[in-house]
């Protein structure tokens, strides 16, 4: 199983690329919210995607009957299927699954208000087909004429790791010879703002924005709000060598689990995290030795980051203290259910250019989170293996590793 196109549409940039090399920089491009007054509310700060034109990235009459987060869906997967020959694939064998944790919220609270000032008679009827999370997976499917499985993925915020996940496993079943696949997420808006919120669930550190995402920090106090999209193209390896397609990386690894706790908060020390973690090794057929890096859930709540810790000292014994980890949320935000494609994109090129990308804002330790985020600044390094953990409210759990693909030889040795 193969990667054979990355896409990005993020606060950092609207391709793979440009996200990347920002990441790399070490930049944070989080800020005062434009889309709407927000001097309401007690966050007034999110990783809002400022200049976006859908019309570049698909026909205009089209973006008019989509969500943001299609439109968004749609920018990512063009980066993703640049230089793929999908032409020649057979379209009833590559299929699309795409996670979304709150689908089509835009469009929900703008059509509200049109009932509640308009009344029924006034609700467009796109309404719905604008709405619903599946419709960034059936867009995408008609654009490419792509005719195998097609489904969404919701699991809050691991709902693109479960996409992925998924895409993995019925490729591995025969059910596909390719998948499209990541996660969507346009979640910057007043409702969804409000109700995290009243979660008390993210940051207010509204004076200073670029230091208010920091995971694994001692004065961390919440997650900032993303939106952004990830898409990643899989290959079984001998159609993508049929094919001609560029081999990023293999998928080797999908732990899925259930804390079965706690709606909101996981289970006590990563009880599910560990368990994820350790699926895919074993699915892998890897040791936990042979990860050179974990590219962490870290989205700098107090509960999360010091659970993940836990999760990844007791699956890694010493090596916990050997592997490199950071956290892209502390650049981009956390995109939620677009999170894990975005992260574990980031996976891959880590694999392909020998960097890490940083934790930024590492500047008060905190005893629960002890291990190397590689802080503030990225470092040079082989990259063999690379884990990528995911969790979601209700008690998702989704772990995928990643590996170097070398040509004929499916393992790398312990």
């Amino acid at each position: 199983m193969v990667i054979t196109g990355i896409g990005c549409a993020t606060v950092l940039g609207l391709n793979a690329e440009a996200t990347w090399q920002r990441l790399v920089a070490g930049e944070s491009a989080i800020s005062r919210i434009e889309a709407f007054d927000a001097s309401a509310f007690t966050t007034r700060i999110a990783a809002e995607i400022k200049r976006f034109d859908p019309a570049e990235y698909m026909d205009p009459k089209e973006a008019r009957r989509t969500d943001r987060s299609v439109q968004l869906a749609a920018c990512a997967a063009q980066d993703c299927l640049k230089g793929l020959a999908v032409s020649g694939f057979d379209r009833n064998r590559v299929g699309v699954v795409i996670g979304s944790g709150v689908g089509g919220i835009a469009t929900l609270e703008k059509q509200h208000s049109v009932l509640m000032t308009r009344g029924p008679d006034k609700i467009s009827p796109f309404f719905i087909p604008m709405m619903i999370a599946d419709m960034a997976s059936g867009q995408l499917s008609i654009t490419y004429n792509l005719k195998g499985p097609n489904f969404a993925a919701v699991s809050a915020c691991a709902s693109s790791g479960n996409a992925i996940a998924d895409s993995f496993l019925l490729i591995k079943a025969g059910l596909a010879d390719a998948m499209l696949t990541g996660g969507t997420e346009a979640s910057v808006t007043p409702l969804s703002l409000g109700g995290f919120c009243a979660l008390r669930a993210l940051s207010t550190r509204n004076d200073d924005p670029e230091k208010a995402s920091r995971p694994f920090d001692a004065k961390r106090d919440g997650f900032v709000l993303g939106e952004g999209a990830g898409i990643l193209f899989l290959e079984e390896l001998s159609h993508a060598k049929k094919h001609g397609s560029p081999v990023l990386a293999e998928l080797v690894g999908v732990g899925l689990t259930g804390d079965a706790y706690h709606m909101t908060s996981p289970a006590p020390n990563g009880e599910g995290a560990v368990r994820a973690m350790r699926a895919a090794l074993e699915l892998a057929g890897m040791q936990p030795s042979q990860v050179d890096y974990i590219n962490a859930h870290g989205t700098s709540t107090e509960l999360n980051d010091a659970s993940e810790t836990a999760a990844i000292k007791e699956v890694f014994g010493e090596h916990a203290r050997r592997v490199k980890i950071s956290a892209t949320k502390s650049m981009v935000g956390h995109l939620l259910g677009a999170a894990a494609a975005v992260e574990l994109i980031a996976c891959v090129l880590s694999i392909r250019d020998g960097k890490i990308h940083p934790t930024i804002n590492q500047e008060f330790p905190d005893p629960m989170c002890d291990l190397d985020y590689v802080p503030n600044k990225a470092v040079e390094r082989e990259v063999n293996v690379a884990l990528s953990n995911s969790f979601g409210f209700g008690g998702h759990n989704c772990s995928l590793i990643v590996k170097r693909y070398v040509d004929g030889d499916q393992r790398l040795s312990p």
